[in-house]
């Protein structure tokens, strides 16, 4: 996500696109042993004793594989915990603006001021419940229930949606115009953020939310959660759904609720989960009817001979090849689970790889550091090193690693369990926990100190996406759910 303080707002992003009406279906989002449908793992046996968590060096809780509880009031000590105790802090940053919530999504510095995207804070519920912890699965409640008041009290529609992006506490805005409110206006409506223009509704957030609220129905049997992920269904099956020739389910729609054109397939591998995991839920054959269309758009970006997914269609009728993202690579895998296309793996750790150390050009990493894992897309790794990457942002490291993707990447390598796969996947946890202990000191959420040493950045340096936008070091809730859901094994697109 872009974002820099010392400018009037920060840049489009993927997200702000939306708000503005514009973008492009090659914007993407923007959440080993059986896999559970609410993110969990089922890897040991009940009550076996684990060991480590891969990288940590901390023991796991029995039958879990997440990382054993840390006792009340004990200071975290595994990567696990910490990033677990960051999600706790961007969850409690505004403690006077009352206990229905979500969680800000990025630290203080990133410029984005109390913005909570639905999309992360629907990967903080999954990455809470892939901890197995009682204060992880309650927490998951508060950011479900967050999710539920925001789709009941939209303060212009009643259909089920829910925006990109909210207000979860007070600021003054780049040009002097004061934000006093946090989540629930005093009118009782959500406050959505008008401010950066996250007012559309894409697909891909709205199938993420329901994918977590799925979980959360799953793990405590509450029906409230089934609900709203089933409203969030059918609000895409009436505003998505397409016959053009490519078929799927478009994008989304922008602030002024005009549907945008684009065909993503990111949003249409998550709908394979989401419309996997209600007909299993609800018992309802017509979401395996759609789950079957979702499917059927991914596997027309199939390129064969490369061995890769491509992004999406701009129209609906022709395949839009370039740039060529990581997250359709792993994703797919995780929801797809096909051998046919698991090569979509190795072509995003062949050739989105990167190294980042202070000696890269524009490299923001400390010297004597260094970072592997994956960039964003292929056109990252083309960007122009001498340019900003937008007006007032700093210039791109084509070396930047997105611990986003990494995460992704560790997951699914997990998943698949191929030969190398595990070593290759704990490389990768390792990097990440080496970037929440080094990266991103001193940040600030809600104007408090951040935890020391918790919550994984987003990028290792600015980073080029090739789609509109960057990433750049600040701690992020996405980034850290993520890392949160690989070093557990929590599959969370498996229905």
């Amino acid at each position: 996500m872009t974002g820099m303080t010392d400018r009037q707002g920060p840049a489009f992003s993927r997200r702000t696109l939306i708000g503005a009406g514009i973008g492009a279906a090659v914007l993407t989002a923007a959440g080993a042993p059986v896999a559970q449908a609410d993110g969990t793992s089922a890897s040991a046996a009940p009550g076996t004793a684990t060991p480590a968590a891969p990288g940590t060096g901390t023991p796991t809780a029995p039958g879990t594989g997440a990382p054993a509880p840390t006792a009340p009031g004990a200071r975290p000590t595994s990567a696990p915990s910490r990033a677990q105790a960051f999600l706790v802090a961007v969850m409690d940053a505004y403690p006077d603006h009352g206990s229905t919530r979500l969680a800000q999504s990025y630290a203080d510095q990133a410029g984005l001021f109390s913005t909570a995207f639905t999309y992360d804070n629907a990967l903080g519920i999954l990455g809470l419940l892939a901890t197995r912890t009682a204060d992880g699965q309650d927490r998951a409640v508060v950011l479900g229930d967050g999710l539920l008041y925001a789709q009941a009290h939209d303060p212009v529609h009643d259909d089920g949606r829910l925006r990109q992006g909210y207000n979860v506490g007070p600021y003054t805005f780049y040009d002097g115009s004061r934000q006093p409110d946090g989540f629930v206006r005093a009118d009782g409506s959500v406050n959505v953020g008008t401010q950066f223009g996250f007012t559309g509704t894409a697909v891909g957030d709205m199938a993420w939310s329901g994918i977590a609220l799925g979980a959360l129905a799953r793990r405590t049997g509450e029906r409230r959660f089934l609900d709203g992920a089933v409203r969030i269904g059918e609000w895409i099956e009436r505003n998505g759904r397409t016959d053009e020739p490519l078929g799927g389910y478009k994008f989304g729609v922008d602030g002024a609720n005009q549907k945008l054109p684009f065909t993503s397939t990111e949003h249409n591998t998550d709908l394979v989960c989401l419309f996997g995991r209600l007909a299993r839920l609800t018992g309802d054959g017509v979401w395996l009817e759609r789950r079957a269309r979702a499917r059927a758009f991914v596997e027309r970006m199939w390129e064969a001979d490369g061995g890769f997914f491509y992004t999406g269609t701009n129209d609906g009728v022709t395949v839009n090849k370039s740039p060529i993202p990581e997250d359709t690579q792993t994703w797919t895998h995780l929801a797809l689970d096909s051998r046919a296309h698991a090569p979509s793996l190795d072509w995003a750790a062949r050739e989105l790889a990167v190294l980042d150390h202070a000696e890269r050009r524009n490299s923001t990493v400390p010297a004597g550091q260094s970072y592997e894992g994956v960039t964003f897309s292929s056109a990252s790794l083309l960007a122009n090193e001498d340019v900003p990457i937008a007006e007032s942002q700093p210039k791109p490291d084509r070396n930047g690693v997105w611990f986003e993707g990494t995460a992704h990447l560790a997951l699914a390598l997990r998943e698949r369990r191929g030969a190398g796969d595990e070593a290759r996947a704990r490389r990768l946890i390792d990097s990440l926990e080496r970037a929440q202990e080094r990266l991103g000191g001193g940040q600030t959420v809600g104007g408090r100190a951040l935890p020391e040493r918790s919550g994984v950045v987003s990028a290792s340096s600015p980073l080029d996406t090739g789609f509109g936008f960057g990433y750049y070091p600040y701690r992020h809730l996405g980034a850290t759910a993520w890392y949160l859901m690989a070093a557990s094994r929590s599959n969370p697109l498996r229905a």
